[in-house]
């Protein structure tokens, strides 16, 4: 199990920095009690999920709890089955203190330090030099945009920029409402259907039978090529923009045949690329003798 416990300074970017964990696979637990942290690893260790990237976010929102927290990590390293990683986000005084002027947020210390930001920010620079001096990873935010930070973060915890981008590929029925949550829909009723071939009519575009018919015809695999054409330039300019979720829909009028060939082909290109694929087929068991 690989465990992230994200710290720093209060106004640095942490929830940004938790954010892009969460979309690359992570799962996020944002403000736990140090004391608490040991006990949610046994929980994943229990889990039926399988959670083996965890990230937790400690800081001085705590309050006096927080003063546990090296303590937690020295038990975590303990652990052989737990690679325990600190990773600490800190910024200028200035920066901080614009940060917080610009939001109109209250410093998590701010009724401690009567208002006093610059006491407030001291104070919690002391209170984490500990945890500064041990940390595994350390970005400064200061003059990093959001887009700059999420693109570190990537850079950090990614094996390759890719990896940051679920591509999901689906099939649905035009006859039972378009799919809303797509970014990208193809409209493939203009091919031959094989509803209308009473051998194929019952079986989907899973079956090689029926993706050997609609793959048969010239304007199919004209289509296909120019689809992946298409696609293979699409997705660098969506990773470059940052986009962590991107979907891909293909519909014909029942969801069952030409849909579900064009989806499974399109997905099997995308995971022989190494993209992060999940496959969805909407409608294939709906009306199941009535599909065209």
């Amino acid at each position: 199990m690989k465990l992230l416990i994200v710290t720093g300074m209060s106004g640095s970017g942490k929830s940004s920095v938790m954010d892009v964990l969460e979309d690359i696979g992570y799962y996020c637990i944002d403000n736990i009690p140090p004391r608490l942290i040991s006990r949610f690893v046994d929980l994943c260790r229990k889990s039926d999920n399988q959670l083996d990237r965890i990230a937790v976010a400690a800081d001085i929102r705590s309050g006096d709890m927080f003063a546990e927290i090296f303590l937690s990590w020295q038990e975590l390293r303990a652990e052989e089955d737990v690679d325990v990683k600190v990773l600490f986000i800190e910024a200028s005084d200035e920066v901080l203190i614009k940060r917080y002027k610009e939001t109109r947020r209250k410093h998590p210390l701010d009724e401690k330090f009567s208002g006093n930001m610059h006491s407030a920010i001291e104070y919690e620079r002391n209170q984490l030099s500990q945890l500064r001096e041990i940390a595994d990873y350390y970005i400064e935010t200061s003059e990093l945009s959001a887009s700059q930070l999420k693109e570190q973060v990537k850079e950090l915890f990614l094996s390759k920029s890719s990896d940051s981008l679920v591509i999901k590929v689906m099939s649905f029925g035009f006859k039972y409402g378009v799919s809303t949550e797509s970014d990208l829909v193809f409209d493939v009723r203009c091919l031959p259907n094989p509803y209308y071939i009473d051998e194929l009519r019952e079986h989907t575009g899973c079956d090689s039978c029926v993706r050997d018919y609609v793959m048969s015809f010239e304007q199919s695999q004209t289509l296909l090529a120019k689809l992946i054409d298409l696609i293979d330039y699409l997705i660098p300019l969506y990773l470059h923009e940052g986009k962590s979720q991107l979907v891909i829909a293909f519909g014909c009028t029942g969801g069952k045949h030409r849909s579900i060939t064009f989806a499974e082909l399109i997905a099997k290109h995308l995971i022989e690329k190494e993209y992060r694929v999940q496959k969805y087929h909407r409608d294939i068991t709906k009306d199941k003798y009535s599909f065209k």
